[in-house]
């Protein structure tokens, strides 16, 4: 498939800021036509990001980047009663309408489901909220920091014991998983249409991914089990699923879940040897009894190298570790560029972060820049039928910018 898996599906994106929008990225990626309806002057408000304080100084849009590559720009002022025609038009020729909006926005802006299905019976409606679309939170605004890191208990876990800060998270994290999950419904979607002919609508929000995210510990919650204290990472139950800070500053992460064959393994790795037969550690009920003396073993060893000689030391011996990895690792992360996590630009060098799914035979499109606001305005309100009279009014009414 020379222009992708989904080549002439076209998506309509009437969302804002990043999950909704991101699956719709993904979706280019594999070929789908993206036609980002947004409002004029300011256009989405996940533009403005970067400019927010706190966030990383740049001359490019880092997040517009990301978030809306390979898409076009159609202005369109959703408040003004002739813009309900020009969607309306719009959705009658499209595959996937995508939003975001609150439910009573959507009913005020007459993008709901109920209106816009008649309209087209293939249409694969996505609607993505923040707290679901039932109960009293259902028009509750929400970010992924609040919907889906804190209300889903994520942000309380992460936290070394009870008297620790609850920790933030970082710009999109649950974001982008949540755009992986309503990709996959609208998928699903789409293939129920090849088998009915009919469209549907799915749904998606941020609680239920956050949720699903703690999900191990959320199953145990609702099981009545007994939950362990929570212990700092200098008291951990267990030695070797602990993480250990090398002499430059940088962190590594030991995942030995197969103990006992990997334990002299290690201790021969680690220069200690004699650590097999030492009385304290010989079986792993005495390792995990006595894990504050081996994490004080092992915080002295690794601290006696940096972390570039412990991935030479420790790789090749099927021992399960991990690199703390920072933001300056990303460039230069060979393993990433190798298999296209990260890959360039059409027409420059910029790398940008791949969406995480690969299907062999089918190449994703190469990222091209996103858009300017409105830039795409009167080339996609021609390819649904307007003639320039029409677009003119549109512009002048300031319902098209």
């Amino acid at each position: 498939m020379e222009n992708g898996i989904f080549a002439g599906l076209k998506v309509l994106d009437c969302a804002s800021f990043i999950a909704a929008p991101a699956a719709a990225t993904v979706l280019s990626d594999f070929g789908a036509e993206v036609i980002k309806i947004e409002p004029p002057g300011s256009g989405d408000p996940y533009r403005n990001l970067p400019n927010l304080p706190g966030y990383p100084h740049s001359e490019h849009n880092y997040a517009w980047l990301l978030e809306a590559r390979n898409k076009r720009s159609l202005a369109l002022d959703l408040g003004k009663p002739e813009a309900r025609a020009v969607l309306h038009r719009l959705v009658a020729d499209s595959d996937v309408f995508i939003t975001n909006f609150p439910p009573q926005v959507r009913q005020k802006l007459g993008v709901t489901y109920a209106e816009l299905a008649p309209l087209n019976q293939r249409l694969i409606y996505a609607s993505f909220t923040g707290y679901g679309e039932k109960g009293e939170e259902a028009n509750k605004p929400g970010f992924d920091s609040n919907a889906y890191w804190a209300r889903s208990g994520l942000m309380d876990l992460v936290r070394a014991d009870e008297k620790t800060t609850p920790a933030r998270s970082v710009a999109g994290m649950g974001d982008h998983p949540c755009a992986m999950a309503l990709f996959g419904a609208i998928v699903t979607a789409l293939y129920k249409r090849e088998r009915t002919g009919r469209g549907s609508q799915v749904r998606s929000n941020l609680m239920a991914n956050g949720i699903w995210a703690s999900g191990v510990l959320g199953q145990a919650k609702l099981c009545g089990a007994r939950f362990e204290e929570r212990r700092p990472r200098e008291r951990a139950l267990n030695a070797v699923t602990n993480h250990y800070k090398c002499r430059d500053g940088r962190w590594i992460i030991l995942s030995l879940l197969n103990e006992e064959r990997q334990w002299p393994v290690l201790a021969k790795c680690l220069g200690r040897e004699d650590l097999v037969a030492d009385p304290r550690f010989v079986t792993k009920a005495e390792r995990h009894a006595r894990s504050l003396e081996l994490i004080g073993i092992f915080d002295q060893v690794f601290a006696s190298k940096d972390l570039a000689q412990w991935r030479q030391i420790l790789d090749g011996n099927g021992l399960v570790f991990g690199v703390v990895g920072i933001l300056d690792d990303i460039p230069t992360d060979r393993q990433m560029i190798e298999n296209d996590v990260l890959v360039p630009f059409e027409g420059d060098g910029m790398l940008t972060i791949n969406s995480p799914i690969w299907i062999d035979g089918s190449d994703k499109q190469k990222p091209r820049h996103p858009p300017g606001i409105g830039q795409h305005s009167d080339d996609v309100l021609r390819e649904a039928g307007f003639d320039a009279a029409e677009i003119q009014r549109l512009r002048a009414s300031g319902t098209v910018a």
